[in-house]
């Protein structure tokens, strides 16, 4: 009895990794950020490219991402708006954010102190996904020029 049990387990614990196994983590970049018009706090309408490297469709269940500008987390934001990603393809994302306006200030005040002609950025992401594959974090860094 035992033995089958321990049996039992094993195979459903193989038959989980075949779900995942093969799966790469999705690619994102930011491929744009523009200001919303707005009447109050300032928002975002930051566009993703979401690459599937994979034989298997993604089902995003939600994504919650921000963006740093010089260590400072101005943009934050959720959706579970997302759009399913068919193998092998991509698919251009929107993503409506709003700003930290204290956030902002700070970076303000920190760049009136000490002028750069480069902001460095961070953009995260979470992405969680329906069904069994595990949720992938995407971590992109760059530099964006003022000149």
């Amino acid at each position: 009895m035992r033995l089958s049990l321990v049996i039992s387990l094993a195979l459903i614990l193989m038959g989980c990794t075949t779900f995942t196994g093969d799966m790469d983590p999705p690619k994102v970049t930011v491929e744009n950020v523009e200001a919303l018009p707005t009447d109050g706090t300032p928002r975002f309408l930051i566009t993703l490219n979401i690459v599937n490297p994979n034989k298997q469709a993604l089902d995003i269940a939600g994504v919650s991402y921000s963006i740093d500008i010089m260590g400072k987390e101005l943009v934050t934001g959720v959706t579970n708006q997302v759009p399913k990603i068919e193998p092998y393809s991509e698919q251009q994302v929107e993503l409506e954010a709003g700003v930290r306006l204290f956030e902002l200030v700070r970076l303000l005040a920190g760049l009136g102190m000490e002028p750069t002609d480069e902001l460095e950025y961070q953009f995260e992401a979470k992405i969680d996904f329906h069904g069994w594959m595990p949720t992938q974090r995407v971590d992109e860094t760059g530099v964006i020029s003022l000149r």
